[in-house]
């Protein structure tokens, strides 16, 4: 296993093809730059990011198959060409922006689910951070999803992130749709029933760090129920390290 930069188009359209399987095969998305025919999940976005990839290395590139996990990069001096960032559609990203700090907008992250729950995924959160370091990042924000379009089904967890996990006011992006669910009150929690909620990139993410933004914005399209998640880089790095050393048992 392996963790790099999409380097040709071969790259590309293999880590296009995992978020084909994942994002319309598995959770039922769609949208209109999907190409259903090749079976390719693309959009407006992708000839403006780095895409860092999770690749199996026993598996030959000109199968297409290489590529078991991904994320999509979008520097903030690159938001010019690319019009926006992704989640401006979805939150109010006005107090990110305001903050005058380096962003990374973080996107389209899945992984093929024969490699879920390993040493990869750490090995990915340690590629990011040495990625943010490198640019000198300084806040990292992007959409994460839970998989339903009904924020009723997750009100223990979307309680708990509020109550407990809310981004301070100079970091915190809102979201843009006004409806929003009736949060529980903080004594009607469930820590236990709040983690079993939350899928596991969300707890992955407060494991780093993470922070969220105010509400959420329910994405038809892809059927999902969607969260800022913001992450302060400089505690990125330290808390991705600890947990690939961890996971590989210690060794550095």
């Amino acid at each position: 296993m392996s963790v790099r930069l999409a380097r040709d188009s071969r790259d590309l359209r293999a880590a296009q093809a995992l978020r084909y399987r994942v994002f319309i095969d598995e959770m039922g998305g769609s949208g209109p730059l999907v190409d259903h025919e090749a079976g390719l999940e693309r959009d407006a976005f992708d000839p403006f990011v780095d895409h860092l990839l999770l690749v199996d290395t026993a598996r030959d590139p000109d199968a297409g198959n290489h590529v078991v996990g991904v994320y999509r990069l979008l520097p903030g001096d690159r938001e010019p060409q690319a019009g926006q960032f992704y989640c401006d559609d979805e939150f109010d990203l006005a107090p990110l922006r305001a903050s005058g700090r380096a962003l990374l907008e973080l996107g389209r992250s899945c992984t093929d689910p024969a490699y879920r729950g390993g040493l990869g995924v750490l090995q990915m959160w340690q590629a990011l951070a040495d990625y943010a370091v490198a640019r000198r990042i300084e806040i990292l924000f992007g959409a994460a999803s839970f998989p339903s379009a009904v924020p009723q089904d997750w009100l223990q967890a979307l309680s708990w992130l509020h109550h407990h996990h809310l981004a301070p006011p100079a970091l915190r992006a809102q979201a843009r749709q006004p409806d929003q669910p009736e949060l529980l009150p903080p004594e009607a929690l469930d820590r236990r029933a709040a983690l079993a909620q939350m899928p596991s990139l969300i707890k992955g993410y407060l494991r780093l760090g993470g922070m969220v933004g105010q509400g959420v914005f329910v994405d038809h399209a892809f059927g999902t129920t969607d969260i800022c998640v913001i992450l302060d880089a400089a505690a990125l790095s330290g808390a991705a390290k600890t947990l690939a050393q961890r996971g590989a048992g210690g060794a550095s």
